[in-house]
Formats: structure tokens, C-alpha cells, sequence
């Protein structure tokens, strides 16, 4: 009689892991066609911003290309300015030479001092987008604006962000007298209007794209604050973290491994509204001389210099600095609640 022999034992099957967090909310916002697009849209400004600080383009934004107040090449030039801007005023000759001894030696000079100049740059009278009361190309300012508006209002909305991210969940997860402190710090901040308190911190530390950063950053991390507190109080006695407490996880780890992601959909939509107040912000300081320096441009500036264009119909400047602004601030918040969507852990 032959033996039995045994089948072979195959090894169990691995559990399959569920994907992460980030990995999870990716996949649900592939899913979501008006956040895939305004994606590409914010990602093309950021390229147009990586462009424009290498100096590819718009770096000549401050050359006087055309005439002054050179309209929209769709629009077409306008022949009437065009012939004032070039026509040079011309007066009677005036006799100098009773007065000034020099006066018949200055047609020779002239002569002398023409052959060392170069050739006038012809100005166009139209260009793509306009031009402004120097002539620069308003399409130029607005690619250099966006540079300057979205890396202050990133970067401001980013450290108000870090900020009244680390002091809420310090707050909301320890609580006792650090809390209690925190609450002190955030009802001095909050006891005092937004708009004097910037004013105080751009009086005290000056003029400056990252002076501007640092006031609106130091200004605005109260309602973060104030929201990513309560969020912490309402997760940390939740059977995730009591888990976690059990197989030894560190308070750091759980504070920020565990809980954050939990909450980070309430921190997106609170970024997403920080990033339009302070490009709104960086506008009211640039408009009154607070914000960025002269030598700069920014969407503040070149609505600021719109104002006095306006009255004399000059309405491009305005057109577009407001479509740029427009467009990344509408593209940007509509991300910003389709990425809370795919974090959002109820919507999972």
C-alpha cells in the first residue's frame, strides 16, 4: 500500500493594505473633473511664477515699449494720442546771445554730442494687453504682478498656517494652563481690529516683500487658531487616539500622525481663505503705500495706478490685473474644496 503523501502547503495570503490617507484622497480627486482642472490652472501659474523669478519672462516688465497709454492691439491705436505723444513742442527761436555768451557755440555741441547717441527706440502704439501712463506693457506687469501678489499671499497664508496649526493642536490636545495661556495670546490678538494691527506691524517693521509676509502672517493665524483648537478637543478622546495611546504612540506622533490628517480638511479650506484675504490685504497695503516697494510691481500696485487711469478711460490696466486675480483666486478656492472633499474622512 503507497503512502499518502501530503499536498504542499501554500503560504496564507497577505492581507491587503488599504491605502494611505493622502494615497486614498489622490485617487478621489483624480475622480473630480472641476478639481482636476482648476489643479492645471494653478499649477500653470505656478510654473508662470517659476518662469517669471528665473527672469524668462517679464523681466524687462519696467522697459517703456510703447507710447503712453498704448491701448489693446484688439482695440487698435489710437492715432490722435499716438500723434501727441510723438510731436515735440515746438516755440520761436529765442536770441541767447545777449545773455548767455555760449548760446552760438550750442548748435556745434549738439552736432558733436549727435554722434555719440544711438537711434531712438521706435514705441509701438499698441501692445498685447495695453500699456500704462509710461508705456510699459500692462501684460508684462501682470505676469510680474502674479509673482509678487502669490508668493506674498502663499507664504503669508502658509506661515499664519503653521502658526495657528501648532498652537491649535497645542492648545486642544494638552489643554490645562498651556491652553488657557494660548486662549490669553489669542483674545489680545483677536481684541484688536485685523486692519490696525497690520497697519502697527507695517509701521514698526517697515516696507518689503518679506516684511509683508511677516505682518499679514503674524496678523492672520488667529482664525486657524481658533478652529484647529476645537477640532483637537473634539478628536483627542476619540477611539482612534485611545488606541494609539494603548500600544505606547508618542503625544507628538499622536497629535500630528493621527490627528491632523483627520482635521486636514478643515485646515485647507481655512488656507484657501487666508490666500485670498491676503492678496486682498497685500492690495489695501500696497494701495496706501504699506505694501511692497516702488521699484516692485505687484496686482496692488497696478490696481492702485488704475484708480487715476480710470478717469481718463484708460480701463486696461485694470482688466487686467482684475482677470489675473480673478482667475488664480477662483481656481485656487475651487481646488481647495475639492481637496477638502477627498480628505473629508465622513465623505470616505
Amino acid at each position: 500500500m503507497s503512502a499518502v503523501i501530503p499536498a504542499p502547503q501554500l503560504p496564507a495570503p497577505a492581507p491587503a493594505r488599504s491605502p494611505g490617507v493622502w494615497r486614498a484622497a489622490w485617487q478621489r480627486l483624480r475622480h473630480d473633473r472641476v478639481g482636476m482642472a482648476c489643479l492645471m490652472i494653478v499649477g500653470a501659474f505656478a510654473v508662470l511664477i517659476l518662469i517669471a523669478t528665473l527672469g524668462l519672462i517679464a523681466a524687462d516688465w519696467q522697459r517703456e515699449v510703447g507710447l503712453p497709454y498704448a491701448p489693446p492691439a484688439f482695440v487698435g491705436p489710437d492715432r490722435d494720442e499716438a500723434q501727441q505723444a510723438i510731436a515735440a513742442p515746438k516755440g520761436p527761436p529765442v536770441d541767447l546771445s545777449d545773455v548767455d555768451p555760449l548760446a552760438p557755440r550750442y548748435a556745434e555741441w549738439r552736432e558733436r554730442a549727435a554722434r555719440f547717441q544711438t537711434a531712438e527706440t521706435v514705441k509701438s502704439p499698441t501692445l498685447p494687453f495695453g500699456g500704462d501712463r509710461l508705456g510699459r506693457d500692462v501684460l508684462a506687469k501682470a505676469i510680474k504682478g502674479a509673482q509678487i501678489s502669490i508668493f506674498v499671499g502663499v507664504f503669508a497664508a502658509l506661515l499664519a498656517t503653521l502658526i495657528g496649526t501648532v498652537l491649535g493642536a497645542l492648545g486642544g490636545y494638552v489643554g490645562g494652563k498651556v491652553g488657557d495661556f494660548l486662549e490669553w495670546v489669542y483674545n489680545v490678538f483677536t481684541s484688536i481690529p485685523d486692519i490696525l494691527l497690520i497697519f502697527a506691524f507695517a509701521a514698526v517693521f517697515g516696507r518689503g516683500i518679506e516684511t509683508v509676509i511677516l505682518i499679514l502672517g503674524l496678523a492672520g493665524w488667529t482664525g486657524m487658531y481658533r478652529q484647529v483648537r476645537a477640532e483637537y478637543i473634539k478628536h483627542r478622546t476619540r477611539e482612534y487616539v485611545r488606541a494609539a495611546e494603548a500600544i505606547g504612540v508618542s503625544h507628538r506622533a499622536r497629535m500630528f500622525v493621527h490627528i491632523l490628517p483627520n482635521v486636514s480638511h478643515v485646515i485647507l479650506v481655512r488656507l484657501s481663505l487666508l490666500v485670498v484675504g491676503f492678496i486682498k490685504a497685500e492690495v489695501i497695503l500696497s494701495f496706501l503705500g504699506l505694501g511692497v516697494p516702488v521699484d516692485q510691481v505687484s496686482w496692488g500696485t497696478m490696481l492702485a495706478e488704475a484708480n487715476v487711469e480710470l478717469v481718463l478711460g484708460k480701463w486696461w490696466q485694470l482688466a487686467a490685473a482684475t482677470a489675473f486675480m480673478a482667475t488664480f483666486v477662483t481656481a485656487f478656492s475651487l481646488l481647495t474644496d475639492a481637496l477638502r472633499d477627498a480628505l473629508d474622512p465622513k465623505l470616505r
